[in-house]
């Protein structure tokens, strides 16, 4: 098995989550310190917008509008160019705090949720996963999904693949033509593994970062692991960027409670050169 080590990019953060790579530049969220973050062409870190919320997935419509969802809020906000306003509204649909997305060639947009209180206590329920059309419109995608959590899209546009945190697995939803559900079958089995945020590379394997059992590997359909990475920090989410997309980005932490995030600024993005470049719509 393939053995890689990463070493940090950039250290201070609260909670980095949300890793996209988009038009040559690595974008995330810093989830308890209420920004969106990118790191320019000169490798600097530049700050995008404060937000309003606790800031989740990242995602770009067609035209290039920058959309970000708003966790406990429960909306997907749009970046207007001066301010973030509001795209849609999921509060009728989402029965707890959103958290990531993806976004299709087409303008559909994905979005998952808790399901029920996490830190709260409450038992663990099947959550929704909500689709925004190009047109605005929402619309139930699946309600069968035990915390759905990170999520991609393969080049052929035809399914989506989203990881299942609670339920230790990752799930691909074949698409019909409108971008609604058609079927859906166990991509992966992942032992106990907890899978947050993943990426897809152009072999069609997928990095799965796993916070629950403090782990980064690479995974085949079926659940074969064929690489895994080490990490200074916990891993929660990962993305395939840098100028070949062979440089794999991952956002760690030692916690992710709120409190202790924003006082010990212990979350970091931590980088590692891979053999096999990033694919699909992240």
């Amino acid at each position: 098995m393939k053995t890689y080590s990463a070493t940090p990019l950039i250290k201070g953060l609260a909670f980095p989550e949300g890793p996209r790579w988009h038009e040559n530049r690595f974008w995330f969220t810093d989830q308890h310190d209420r920004c969106i973050y990118c790191i320019d062409s000169d490798g600097d870190l530049k700050t995008i917008a404060g937000t309003g919320d606790l800031p989740g997935g990242l995602g770009w419509l067609p035209d290039g509008t920058l959309l970000v969802v708003y966790m406990t809020n429960r909306h997907v906000m749009k970046w207007d160019g001066s301010q973030l306003v509001s795209y849609a509204d999921l509060s009728r649909h989402a029965s707890f705090h959103c958290n990531d997305m993806v976004v299709d060639k087409q303008g559909r947009v994905y979005v998952g949720n808790f399901g029920f209180d996490l830190h709260g206590g409450e038992a663990q329920k099947k959550a929704e996963l909500i689709m925004i059309g190009p047109g605005g419109d929402i619309s139930l995608f699946d309600d069968s999904v035990v915390f759905p959590n990170g999520c991609v899209i393969p080049p052929d546009n035809d399914s989506l693949i989203v990881a299942e945190t609670f339920a230790h697995r990752l799930t691909e939803f074949r698409l019909r033509p409108d971008g609604s559900a058609a079927s859906s079958v166990l991509w992966a089995d992942l032992g106990a593994a907890t899978p947050d945020g993943i990426c897809l590379d152009e072999e069609g394997m997928i990095w799965v970062a796993s916070p629950g059992t403090n782990e980064l590997f690479r995974v085949k359909r079926g659940g074969e692991r064929l690489a895994t990475c080490s990490t200074q920090g916990v891993p929660y989410a990962c993305m395939l960027g840098g100028e070949n997309r062979e440089t794999l980005y991952i956002c760690t932490s030692e916690t992710d409670d709120p409190r202790e995030a924003v006082s010990r600024k212990s979350g970091c993005i931590e980088c590692v050169d891979v053999d096999v470049a990033g694919a699909g719509l992240p």
